[in-house]
């Protein structure tokens, strides 16, 4: 009998409200979402739907109210702020609308860092990874510069490439091409589309962009908090 793997993420019955003096805000209200190895999954709606909000508790980067995450095997709702770290470090990357990187240091050195920060098997094996992943993604000829000497698109492939760089079992994009021009940002999205097809990574991604949304294996959409469909997206040949 053949088993079926455990899905990459399981969301169950999640929640999220902020109390902003004597009003509650719901963020989040009652979403249970399940994501297998391989899917991208593209989570659209409006400013407040509760997409980025969703990203922020599945990344341990916030605390939901109620509900459960499971994430490559782990309760993340039940991990201590070492354990969301080591999570982070070796199971999540993370793509910003804002590039994040360091500005004092060199392109492959921004890649490097999160191998370096988890204590993997050394500088030499950490910079060979690094190489591959900046010719993955286009930018070998660029690996010595530092970020300002990079344009916008340049900048957030680096950040694809650090995100990459501890082969996380999901990666998390929020609004990645939020802070591109258009043509940039359609170069953004055909190289997370290639690297879900080719490489099989899963992704789940945030934004506003139907074109963005577009490249997608699959798309949520949510509204108040809430997910209103979810549906398998029609490709493009």
């Amino acid at each position: 009998m053949t088993q079926t793997a455990e899905p990459v993420l399981i969301v169950e019955h999640l929640s999220k409200t902020y109390t902003l003096g004597d009003q509650t805000v719901r963020a989040l209200d009652d979403v249970s979402l399940t994501v297998a190895a391989g899917e991208f999954v593209a989570l659209v709606g409006a400013s407040g739907s509760g997409k980025s909000t969703l990203l922020n508790l599945v990344g341990g980067i916030d605390q939901a109210t109620a509900g459960s995450i499971r994430l490559a095997g782990h309760d993340v709702t039940k991990l201590g702020d070492w354990g969301l770290t080591e999570l982070r470090r070796s199971a999540i990357g993370v793509v910003f609308q804002f590039f994040n990187l360091m500005p004092t240091l060199s392109v492959i050195e921004n890649v490097t860092l999160p191998a370096l920060l988890a204590g993997g098997d050394g500088a030499k094996a950490a910079d060979a990874r690094a190489t591959e992943l900046l010719d993955a993604v286009g930018l070998s000829a660029r690996r010595l510069h530092k970020p300002h000497e990079l344009s916008g698109g340049e900048m957030q492939r680096v950040a694809i490439a650090r995100a990459l760089m501890n082969d996380p079992a999901v990666l998390l994009c929020d609004e990645p091409t939020g802070n591109l021009d258009s043509h940039t940002g359609q170069t953004i999205i055909a190289l997370l589309g290639d690297l879900n097809r080719r490489l099989g990574k899963t992704l789940v991604m945030a934004t506003h962009s139907a074109e963005a949304a577009g490249a997608a294996t699959r798309i949520v959409t949510m509204k108040d908090g809430r997910i209103l469909t979810d549906t398998a997206a029609t490709l493009a040949a």
